[in-house]
């Protein structure tokens, strides 16, 4: 029986590893073809009987890992030059502007309908649908011009970290005053400051490090960092941002003295071992989290009348709020409009509500089928602009 379990699980990832190789070829993203392979698992062990324990235990902590994994993947790609500036400011903007408009609309509708909770616990319902989710994108985005994945990576990662300090912000809190604002900046500066020291000792152990076994410790030290983070209610989310920035552009600020003495010419090489070792782990977490996922979702949700008008509401929101925002932004909107999407980020978010604060409005079903909507939109989205980029790639 064990091995049967392992041979299905060692299938699953190769076939995961086969969907993220072609996803380049056929314009779907893997996350997608995960999804569906995950609810095809489910319907064969229904099928046959065969008995499985509750793996819901497992989604929260495999999505904590994966995203932890996916920020520094992605962060540790991004290039701080100055030609960079322009576009990490229109990604700030981007990241917070619709997260902000989308949550305060979404809870004032949720406290119009569901007068049992406050309107600040409809603001806890609201954020985990406001918030994109870098697992989706930036997994998505990796066969896009390097412009667009750069600005589509800075973004979405920037929206996971605004999400969850703003969804800690408003849960952790009962009441929010001036004192409560307070105590947040002081959090921003601590985690500033962990983030620069935890750098600078990471860099040490990685120049320093001479056993054969030195990437695997590391990675193991930047999550223990982030649940220490957590345990405090600090952004522990930002410390990732800033770490993989830090780490990743080490050779940028070389004319500091106390990182001259790590020699980052020479560091520059761990540190590319460094990013492809946590590119592979990244991949296996996100298979591993997207196929559970699809294995959990009840057909029932995915086919719920009650919530879809709902759900759809909200993806039309999304869309046309973004439309808007990349117009005035000057963006352009083929590819950068479609690639908006929810994934794990919701999960996670949704499944930390506190209980006293859910409403019966925000449930399983609307989740689910707001994550599917707007995969979909970015599949097709995708599809259709892959030819434009093409084309342009070829022109120039």
């Amino acid at each position: 029986m064990t091995a049967s379990i392992l041979i299905t699980i060692c299938l699953l990832l190769l076939l995961a590893y086969l969907f993220d190789v072609t996803s380049p070829k056929t314009r779907i993203p893997s996350i997608i073809l995960l999804l569906i392979l995950g609810w095809l698992v489910k319907q064969g062990t229904e099928l046959f009987k065969i008995q499985i324990p509750n793996l819901e235990p497992v989604l929260p902590i495999l999505g904590t890992i994966g995203l932890i994994l996916i920020v520094l993947e992605g962060s540790l790609e991004l290039e701080l030059k100055k030609s960079n500036l322009k576009l990490i400011g229109k990604s700030t903007v981007l990241a917070l502007l619709p997260m902000l408009a989308l949550g305060f609309a979404l809870a004032a509708a949720i406290y119009y309908f569901d007068v049992a909770i406050s309107f600040k616990d409809s603001m806890a319902n609201a954020i985990p649908l406001a918030v994109i989710s870098s697992a989706v994108a930036i997994s998505s985005a990796k066969n896009l011009e390097i412009v667009n994945k750069e600005f589509i990576t800075y973004e979405s990662s920037l929206s996971d970290v605004f999400g969850v300090i703003f969804f800690n912000f408003v849960t952790l809190h009962d009441y929010i005053d001036a004192f409560t604002f307070g105590y947040f900046f002081l959090d921003l500066v601590l985690i500033f400051i962990i983030s620069f020291l935890s750098t600078l000792a990471l860099s040490f152990l990685l120049s320093k490090i001479k056993h054969k076994v030195k990437f695997v410790p590391i990675i193991i030290f930047i999550i223990m960092i982030y649940f220490i983070s957590k345990i405090y209610h600090l952004p522990a989310l930002l410390f990732i941002v800033l770490f993989g920035l830090l780490v990743g552009n080490i050779d940028e600020m070389k004319n500091f003295k106390f990182v001259a003495k790590l020699r980052p010419d020479l560091l520059n090489v761990e540190i590319q071992k460094f990013r492809e070792l946590t590119t592979e782990f990244t991949f296996l977490i996100r298979a591993l989290f997207f196929i559970l996922f699809g294995f959990l979702i009840k057909t029932s949700d995915l086919l719920n009348t009650d919530t879809i008008l709902w759900a759809v509401g909200i993806v039309v929101f999304i869309f046309t709020l973004r439309a808007l925002l990349l117009w005035l932004l000057r963006l352009p909107q083929k590819p950068l409009l479609f690639v908006s999407p929810r994934g794990l980020i919701t999960i996670l978010l949704f499944l930390s509500i506190p209980y006293n604060q859910r409403s019966y409005l925000v449930n399983n079903a609307l989740i689910i089928q707001v994550i599917i909507l707007t995969a979909l939109i970015m599949m097709v989205g995708l599809m259709f602009s892959g030819n434009d980029e093409n084309d342009e790639k070829s022109n120039s």
